[in-house]
């Protein structure tokens, strides 16, 4: 039987029509069971913290639970893959941060493409950092440690959580910008770097705003610049990195929420709306401003591009610092 152009596209345009239907009705009856948020991270972290927060949130919103599951392991790689094989159907859920955006460059032969894989849904918040030094170390100011550091190449070390991770990423993003040479000094986890940073076994590091600020008050650590875009609303008093020299850096922890690929449109727009009313709420705001972090609200289209940037971002840094998953 012979098909002409105008039925073809008559076809093409029913299917694309029943498909549309077929999404939305699928939409307006989810969710109707558990809805389950992988975390590829500890529990207790911040991740997990501002997860099960927006569980609780949409789980009231929404009038079904939202479950939080824990699958650390790997720097976020285990939990991630689980996500990524799971059905499509709106019912699975990604909580996840820029450590997997770095893991796309970091661990290339992972089971899992981000952009292959996912579809973005929406970020939910973003928490500057905070570069502090031993007391020991004669520097002041961020302007008087860049000019430490280069009077004296390869002596300072700087400590992190891990190879990798956004705390490490930060430290090399901030020698590459500044044209430093600094030896990084890499933990497993944050509390054995922070152990040895306040006893002055290594030189400086950059930590969560909210974990070092009660430091820096103390006077055991000496803080020179946060990483974000503005001043933090836990220390305003502190410049940020673009302040004190370092033109355009910008480094966070930043969490969104993505789905395997696949997941209905429809469902993936009504969580969108969703996470940024509850995000963008003033209650919100002004408890997420004390713990030093800032909603994020973006469209799907908006995030996807913002998930891109940050691939490409970090890629660059791995290369630079030549850092791997384990050193």
């Amino acid at each position: 039987m012979h098909i002409t152009r105008r039925q073809a596209l008559h076809m093409a345009n029913g299917s694309v029509f029943t498909s549309a239907v077929a999404s939305s009705a699928w939409a307006q009856s989810w969710p109707n069971r558990p809805v389950r948020l992988i975390v590829p991270f500890a529990a207790s972290g911040p991740a997990d913290n501002y997860a099960r927060f927006m569980a609780q949130r949409l789980q009231e919103s929404l009038g079904i639970s939202f479950v939080v599951d824990n699958r650390p392991g790997g720097g976020g790689v285990i939990g991630a893959d689980a996500a990524a094989k799971s059905a499509p159907d709106g019912y699975t859920l990604l909580v996840m941060s820029n450590a997997n955006t770095v893991n796309e460059s970091l661990i290339p032969n992972k089971p899992y493409s981000l952009q292959r894989d996912f579809v973005p849904i929406a970020p939910i918040n973003s928490s500057e950092l905070l570069l502090v030094v031993h007391p020991a170390v004669p520097a002041r100011t961020l302007p008087e440690l860049i000019a430490l550091a280069k009077a004296k190449p390869g002596k300072l070390n700087f400590a992190s959580s891990g190879p990798g991770t956004p705390y490490h990423m930060a430290g090399e993003l901030f020698k590459a910008m500044a044209g430093l040479f600094i030896v990084h000094v890499p933990y497993k986890g944050s509390a054995g770097a922070r152990s040895d940073l306040l006893s002055g076994q290594v030189d400086f590091m950059i930590d969560a705003v909210t974990t070092m600020a009660e430091y820096a008050r103390a006077g055991k650590v000496r803080a020179l610049a946060t990483t974000g875009k503005i001043r933090s609303t836990v220390l305003p008093e502190v410049p940020t990195m673009d302040e004190s020299g370092v033109k355009g850096y910008e480094a966070s922890i930043w969490l969104g929420l993505m789905a395997p690929k696949g997941a209905p449109q429809a469902i993936v727009s009504r969580l969108n709306e969703e996470v940024g009313k509850i995000a963008n709420s003033e209650a919100v705001r002004q408890l997420w401003a004390k713990q030093g972090a800032v909603p994020m609200v973006q469209s799907p289209a908006q995030f996807a591009r913002y998930v891109e940037q940050d691939i490409a971002k970090w890629a660059r840094i791995v290369k630079i610092s030549g850092a791997k998953a384990s050193e």
